[in-house]
């Protein structure tokens, strides 16, 4: 990973990035962001594995759907994090050239990341980088949603079976919408934080 091109490359595209070698690094400036802030968080594995939840509910108000037990306050939690002033998420793949993919299920993660906020923050490993768009797109389908299908226990032929996405019209689907960003949306501000450590699926 060339740290100054992939830095510049994210700056191009319309977004603050902050880069840190290790995830204590990045703890440490995040947590020193926010204070009285409604925070609402994607379902992200990576920012359940940063400890972003306890880290920042110090001083803040912070809607985590992961927190949740069952699927009706999952729910009802992700609506409040759609409202909240900032939201966090991370993202499937992003390529050396600023350009991030992100599969969701019921919608929340990427809702939350498109519109409405002060400020999205996209928090991701070096896990997630890849070299273009195809291969991201591909990191996403054949490697982060069935390995997350895995994880949430889901009927799904990729959970159950090989590992590997059929395309299936399970009910318990988790990848329903691809998002691509292209660069920055218009109208929010957004940071990439880039951690240099795997993070995540």
């Amino acid at each position: 990973m060339d740290r100054d091109r992939l830095i510049a490359a994210f700056k191009k595209k319309g977004y603050e990035v902050s880069f840190f070698a290790g995830r204590e690094e990045a703890r440490t400036y995040l947590g020193g962001l926010f204070c009285g802030s409604t925070i609402g968080f994607g379902d992200s594995l990576t920012l359940a594995e940063l400890e972003l939840y306890d880290l920042l509910r110090e001083d803040n108000t912070v809607f985590d759907p992961n927190q949740c037990a069952d699927n009706e306050s999952f729910l009802a939690t992700a609506r409040q994090a759609l409202l909240a002033d900032y939201f966090f998420t991370s993202v499937n793949a992003a390529t050396e050239d600023g350009v991030m993919v992100n599969l969701d299920g019921s919608g929340n993660r990427v809702a939350g990341s498109l519109f409405g906020h002060k400020k999205v923050f996209f928090v991701l490993g070096s896990n997630k980088l890849c070299s273009d768009l195809e291969e991201a797109t591909r990191r996403a389908r054949e490697i982060a949603a069935p390995a997350n299908a895995r994880r949430l226990q889901t009927k799904t032929p990729c959970a159950l079976g090989t590992g590997i996405c059929r395309d299936c019209n399970s009910p318990e689907r988790i990848c329903n919408a691809l998002v691509i960003y292209f660069r920055r949306l218009l109208d929010t501000e957004a940071e990439v934080i880039i951690i240099d450590e795997a993070l995540g699926l």
